[in-house]
């Protein structure tokens, strides 16, 4: 296991002392756990960024325009934003 040492400003480092006392985890192991979890996210987001530059607009496009003004499934239309 590697070792890092790692300068946090005070107020983060509070935060992370509550966080872990409220987790019933050591500080390292939830500074641990938050990097795996923001790796893992940034992984999604590149693999989910590559797919999309694989996708043909055009051809999305034509799907869609295929549709010729069919309504949505039930519990797929758009939100009515003027009930907000």
């Amino acid at each position: 296991m590697s070792q890092y040492p790692l300068r946090v400003p005070d107020y983060l480092m509070e935060q992370a002392r509550t966080a872990a006392e409220e987790e019933n985890v050591s500080i390292n192991q939830l500074l641990v756990s938050f990097i795996a979890e923001g790796i893992g996210q940034r992984k999604a987001w590149r693999a989910l960024q590559k797919r999309a530059g694989r996708g043909d607009p055009k051809k999305a496009l034509a799907i869609l325009e295929s549709l010729n003004g069919q309504a949505p499934e039930p519990g797929d239309d758009m939100p009515d934003i003027s009930k907000r």
